[in-house]
């Protein structure tokens, strides 16, 4: 497998993170970001969506730019890098795939159109109090009034919930889980907004009657969406996972540093061997997680298992996450925990991504699951070829 990025990928990458670093490279900004709502820079949003980045996966003839997952990625991983708090994961990558996967060919035209413009932000609620991770609804219900739906029950956490321009949500409807399209100013809906710890935004969403529309044709042929919420969660995940990548490396990059700097005894810290290897650890724990990440995307691009590759890359990046997270912090000391350092915000937003739609101890329970169907498994989770 080729793990190389040719050079249009390179170009990207360069050009996401030239805009990136100039809005979030010093660390500062960002706090002043996301302490202010919606926890992100309007500005910076609209500036992604000039550079074609908010419609980078959906199909050119529905106003996006055609381009696939190893983009995605890349886009993903410089996200991570400066840890910004814009929700393209959350908005294009989720949100924004369901109706690529789900909507009629009019609802893909109009809505992926305006997401990669930037006019609309999308948000899917599906989470719910009370379930970890599932992929159907069960405390939101649908039903049908007149040629219309109406909503009723509640969603948390919704990340970017509150300052959505539309949610894509989830709800119980012929025996299964449908899903709905529900404008931000709809009657009956109320969303009450706060701050997670990684300075992200979440909301508590409450439908109380609220007019809906019925996402894709809702044909009896496809009465239940569970498969679709599935993949859009598995690529996310993967997605989820590149940005890890991108934080793991600006952390382990600080850490270095530090270590090259900070004096005890007369010497710098990276004169003591025991450190120096913590850091070694610190650099295999990264690259394996971004090779296989990396393999998932390209799982992802050719058609395969999405599921079982985003468990795979899940639950190495969670390994990976908490492993450069500790120790950036360890390896810093006191100092690594303060507000005015970045480091320990690196180790915040790692700690919330490994928590977003799945955590490892999730991952390697659905693996173990069909761990049987396998004849031979590599310590990965990779089978054999």
């Amino acid at each position: 497998m080729d793990f190389t990025f040719d050079s249009e990928q390179n170009d990207l990458r360069e050009a996401v993170r030239g805009l990136l670093e100039r809005a979030y490279g010093d660390s500062e900004t960002r706090r002043k970001v996301v302490g202010n709502d919606p926890g992100f820079d309007e500005k910076t949003w609209s500036r992604l969506a000039e550079m074609g980045l908010l419609g980078l996966p959906f199909a050119e003839e529905h106003g996006g730019m055609g381009a696939g997952p190893i983009e995605v990625a890349i886009v993903a991983e410089e996200i991570g890098r400066v840890i910004a708090p814009e929700p393209f994961i959350e908005a294009v990558v989720l949100a924004g795939g369901l109706i690529a996967a789900v909507g009629t060919d009019e609802q893909k035209s109009e809505l992926l159109a305006a997401i990669a413009e930037g006019a609309c932000v999308p948000a899917f609620a599906h989470a719910e109090i009370g379930t970890r991770w599932s992929t159907s609804a069960s405390a939101v219900t649908a039903a049908q009034a007149g040629e219309g739906w109406t909503l009723s029950g509640v969603k948390e956490p919704v990340p970017n919930g509150a300052r959505a321009d539309l949610l894509v949500v989830s709800a119980v409807v012929d025996g299964g889980t449908g899903l709905f399209l529900v404008q931000g100013d709809a009657p009956g809906l109320t969303r009450t907004g706060y701050r997670t710890h990684d300075g992200s935004r979440a909301a508590n969403v409450r439908f109380d009657g609220t007019p809906a529309t019925r996402l894709g044709d809702g044909s009896p042929a496809h009465p239940d969406r569970t498969a679709a919420i599935e993949r859009a969660l598995s690529e996310a995940r993967i997605a989820y996972s590149h940005e890890a990548i991108g934080a793991m490396d600006t952390a382990l990059r600080i850490t270095a540093d530090y270590l090259k700097t900070r004096k005890q005894f007369g010497v710098t810290l990276n004169r003591f061997q025991a450190l120096t290897f913590r850091a070694a650890d610190m650099y295999v724990s990264l690259e394996l997680a971004r090779s296989t990440a990396l393999w998932a995307s390209m799982v992802q691009e050719a058609g395969g298992d999405v599921v079982s590759a985003a468990d795979r890359t899940r639950l190495q990046s969670s390994r990976a996450g908490r492993h450069v997270g500790k120790e950036a912090i360890q390896l810093h000391g006191g100092i690594g925990v303060t507000a005015e350092y970045s480091v320990g915000h690196y180790t915040s937003r790692l700690t919330a991504i490994d928590h977003l739609l799945g955590d490892g101890g999730f991952a390697v329970a659905r693996l173990a699951e069909h761990v049987g169907e396998r004849e031979t498994v590599d310590p990965l989770g990779a089978p054999y070829a």
